[in-house]
């Protein structure tokens, strides 16, 4: 006897009845996700770091002010010692000038380092230096991330012309040639009045001051651009360092 075709065979399994395509589920379907994409070792967070190229330096304006528009931005370091005044002129600077401009404090980014912070007044050792190392290495990156966004910045540091290792060829190496040094240097007693108005561990001993402000004095002869700001004003001072950069669009100095 022949069997209909589908029909269950004797004894065999029932055959299965396709039920209906459940079709595409309601609402969009969600495409591939593309996969994250690391940062090269030259970014930092989505801002790309460009090559160490020198930086450029302003126009000079007709008063001699930089005040106005300049052609790109510009990386200052102010060298002084303690009580120079190099940290509120600095500050100044910065909040008076007409293009973006940051203020970058090695002292300020040292003591970032709470537990475990190495304070040289205890005595200086391989830990306050490799603090010391590490806070300058924090400031030129940051130096080199705001100067690739279009930010001008001013960095102030008591840098000795008798260790260049760790002076100016530190700070050319972690921002650029293109870096400016320019020295405040007043009179010693200018500077010891102003240390002992200082607080905590930035207030240092007057031998201590007398002797960082002597090591100082090896920067005359140097051909960097020097301030002696003993007589001048917050903002004179600030203005002779105007000067200072303006002059520099038409000859940097060689460091």
């Amino acid at each position: 006897m022949e069997h209909a075709v589908g029909a269950p065979q004797p004894g065999g399994p029932a055959p299965r009845r396709p039920g209906p395509h459940p079709g595409p589920l309601p609402g969009p379907h969600p495409g591939p996700h593309p996969s994250p994409v690391p940062p090269s070792g030259s970014t930092t967070g989505h801002f790309p770091l460009p090559a160490a190229t020198p930086v450029q330096v302003p126009a000079q304006p007709g008063g001699g002010s930089l005040s106005g528009a300049v052609h790109g931005p510009i990386a200052v370091l102010l060298i002084g010692a303690a009580g120079a005044g190099k940290t509120t002129i600095a500050r100044h600077w910065a909040n008076t000038r007409g293009a973006p401009t940051a203020h970058i404090s090695l002292d300020d980014v040292r003591e970032w380092v709470r537990s475990g912070f190495a304070d040289p007044q205890a005595g200086w050792n391989e830990h306050s230096e490799a603090q010391y190392r590490l806070a300058r290495r924090t400031c030129g990156f940051a130096a080199r991330n705001f100067l690739a966004n279009g930010v001008s910045c001013i960095i102030d540091d008591a840098v000795f012309p008798d260790r260049p290792a760790v002076g100016l060829g530190g700070w050319k190496r972690h921002v650029g040639p293109g870096l400016l040094p320019v020295v405040l240097l007043p009179g010693l007693d200018v500077v010891l009045t102003r240390n002992a108005e200082r607080t905590g561990n930035r207030r240092l001993s007057d031998e201590e001051v007398a002797r960082i402000h002597g090591r100082m004095a090896g920067w005359y002869g140097s051909g960097l651009p020097i301030i002696d700001n003993s007589q001048l004003d917050v903002p004179a001072a600030a203005a002779a360092l105007d000067r200072v950069v303006a002059r520099a669009a038409q000859g940097p100095p060689v460091w």
